[in-house]
């Protein structure tokens, strides 16, 4: 009996330690660092559905960059033919001319002597046709030599040459020879342009000297305008004449809408310095988008999307993606129970965006069939980020 006491207290520790057993509680199976487990009522309270990849006829397009451009021939620099001192500039920058409108005038003492040695040529020309046909009188009647009548007309055409090229190089500084004369010569000369257009800049003053290299005013004649992108060379195969392109001008902010333009040109070298062929694109100046087309200007920088066709394409909805940069991630379901679903995060890329579809290339092999969260993708994302302590 002296034993019994030391009996009990046996008795009594092991069903403390029974006790204490049952009471805690059982450790969760780890999880895998891509799974999270919703219980129902968090899939309830998420409004998670599922559904399966669809196939769309979906736009693939290249993505390319660029700027507004006008034909060289709308892009006109104004210099002096002959060099002379700036007399007026009444031009500004950013002003519309029309087709032979004065953009300055120019003075110099070359002019005056063009002009002189034109009338001079003038009065010769006149003088060797009376003793030209002199001499044709003379060699009709028997009583002059035939080498004179020969040696007067010879310098009557020489003259005539002469004066002609006068008369041209009159033209080509702004001059009208027939209307001078002995009492009107003009000191200076006009400057008009050559084309209607905005003046891009003035690159002169007043009392400035310039000479025919150098540029004075450029033209820009904005009626033609149009897109040069680069494509660069892993694409180019995929450019067409008549494919249609969708551009923006960042400077017009994130929420301008995309205007279209429609390739005419595909060029046939590469430029040295990208490895990039440049690609000519008609703007749209027509229809909705021809106020926001008018706004654009030469010069500006644009990204473009160019559209090459359409092909059937896996596609999720815009819900069912969590983006992370060039790879984002969608979430399939791989286990349910009456505790409550897991599902698997697995890797994609993002394509074309079409009335909310987007085609994804996968990056993890899954069948058609699989269950895969097509709404509710973040809250998941969320879920499993809490159980990570962050994104991996």
């Amino acid at each position: 009996m002296k034993y019994f006491p030391f009996l009990l207290f046996l008795i009594a520790c092991g069903k403390e330690a029974e006790t204490s057993t049952a009471e805690k509680p059982a450790t969760p199976p780890p999880r895998a660092p891509n799974e999270v487990l919703l219980s129902k009522a968090q899939l309830q309270a998420a409004g998670i559905e599922l559904g399966t990849f669809t196939r769309r006829d979906l736009g693939t397009e290249v993505q390319a960059t660029g700027q507004i451009d006008v034909p060289p021939s709308h892009r006109v620099s104004v210099t002096a033919i002959m060099g002379g001192y700036v007399e007026r500039l009444p031009i500004l920058p950013g002003q519309y001319v029309t087709r032979g409108t004065v953009l300055a005038t120019l003075r110099s003492p070359e002019y005056l002597k063009l002009q002189q040695d034109y009338l001079q040529s003038q009065a010769r020309i006149v003088f060797l046709k009376q003793e030209t046909s002199r001499q044709q009188i003379l060699n009709d009647e028997d009583v002059g030599a035939r080498r004179k009548l020969q040696q007067a007309t010879s310098e009557l055409r020489t003259e005539q040459a002469a004066a002609g090229s006068l008369a041209a190089q009159l033209r080509l500084i702004g001059l009208r020879p027939e209307s001078l004369s002995a009492t009107h010569i003009k000191p200076n000369v006009p400057l008009t342009a050559p084309i209607s257009g905005y003046v891009k800049a003035v690159l002169a003053n007043p009392g400035q000297f310039v000479s025919p290299q150098d540029v004075l005013i450029e033209l820009v004649d904005r009626s033609d305008l149009h897109l040069e992108l680069k494509v660069f060379e892993r694409d180019i195969a995929k450019i067409k004449i008549g494919q249609d392109i969708l551009f923006r001008v960042p400077a017009q902010g994130a929420d301008a809408q995309p205007l279209p333009a429609t390739v005419f040109l595909v060029g046939k070298s590469f430029d040295d310095d990208g490895r990039t062929v440049p690609v000519h694109a008609h703007l749209h100046d027509t229809g909705p988008d021809a106020a926001a087309t008018a706004a654009l200007l030469p010069g500006q920088y644009v990204s473009a999307r160019i559209l090459t066709g359409r092909t059937p394409q896996r596609t999720l909805p815009e819900d069912a993606l969590v983006p992370g940069g060039e790879v984002s991630y969608g979430y399939y379901q791989i286990k349910t129970d009456e505790s409550g679903s897991t599902f698997r995060r697995f890797s994609l890329r993002p394509g074309a965006t079409d009335q909310g579809q987007v085609a994804v290339r996968l990056l993890d092999k899954l069948s058609d069939t699989t269950h895969l969260v097509v709404k509710g993708a973040y809250f998941l994302d969320a879920e499993r980020n809490k159980g990570q302590g962050g994104d991996d």
